[in-house]
């Protein structure tokens, strides 16, 4: 089946795959507001596939106090938006065996960022899309390293893990209503996210290309699927990481009807 809806509104949009994605639909015939830090970025998004098309605000993520204003001022400004695409990210090493090497300002940042911010956007985001009559969508970007943790990156690998957990919960919570909550969890793609890890040569080579990541994220969402898994997986074989997905969604299924038949 075709993409459901009409209006994305793409939080993460100035590069990697949230600029990949953002181009994609619009491509495909659905209207974008990007948000992102980099107004000149977003002005050059809006420029290129013209204001009929895309729009923009932007909007650092990570200010958890001025998201409901940034909800309330979005949701009134482009009433149309019936998905919501999470896609923000950041990620350092930290190396716990050299404390002093640790700042854990920069490590909290991240865990806001990645987690505790799309926690809030969610929750301001709700209300306006429950009180519609439409069906609309929380499609949320992961990573496979939220079930298998990459020791080098332990606030990242943290905080995709409880992101995880938290749209788990939330699509239990909303599956009689009419927001879908849907995940996409790749593995490495060769975008700017790791030039300061591994330089931007190397940083851009690593993993799956941006264009595969695109056609087979956007035929996932096609098709509907709740949980769709572009990429590789490193160290284990997709097959390996699958056996992983589905052992936990059986054991997270005997679990919420446990919780539905006592509470």
């Amino acid at each position: 089946m075709p993409f459901p809806y009409k209006h994305v509104l793409l939080i993460g949009a100035t590069s990697g795959i949230g600029k990949a994605m953002a181009d994609r639909f619009i491509d495909e015939g659905v209207k974008v507001t990007a948000v992102g830090r980099r107004q000149e970025r977003l002005d050059d998004f809006v420029s290129s596939h013209g204001s009929d098309k895309a729009s923009s605000f932007a909007f650092d993520i990570g200010d958890l106090d001025k998201i409901p204003t940034f909800v309330e001022i979005t949701m009134k400004t482009y009433p149309s938006i019936d998905c919501v695409f999470l896609n923000a990210g950041t990620h350092h090493r930290f190396d716990f065996s050299k404390p002093d090497s640790v700042d854990l300002e920069v490590f909290n940042r991240e865990i806001t960022v990645n987690f505790t911010s799309f926690v809030a956007l969610a929750h301001a985001l709700l209300p306006p899309l429950l009180a519609s009559n439409e069906h609309s969508s929380l499609i949320f970007t992961g990573t496979p390293i939220s079930l298998v943790p990459a020791f080098i990156l332990p606030a990242y690998s943290a905080s995709k893990a409880a992101l995880d957990a938290f749209i788990m919960c939330l699509r239990e919570q909303l599956r009689d209503t009419n927001v879908r909550v849907m995940h996409i969890s790749p593995g490495p793609i060769q975008t700017e996210l790791h030039d300061s890890e591994m330089g931007q040569e190397s940083g851009r080579s690593f993993g799956m290309p941006l264009k595969d990541f695109v056609d087979q994220a956007y035929a996932g969402l096609n098709e509907g699927r709740a949980d769709i898994f572009p990429g590789c997986v490193g160290g284990s074989t997709k097959e390996q990481f699958m056996e992983i997905v589905e052992k936990r969604g059986g054991g997270f299924a005997r679990l919420s009807k446990l919780l539905r038949g006592i509470y």
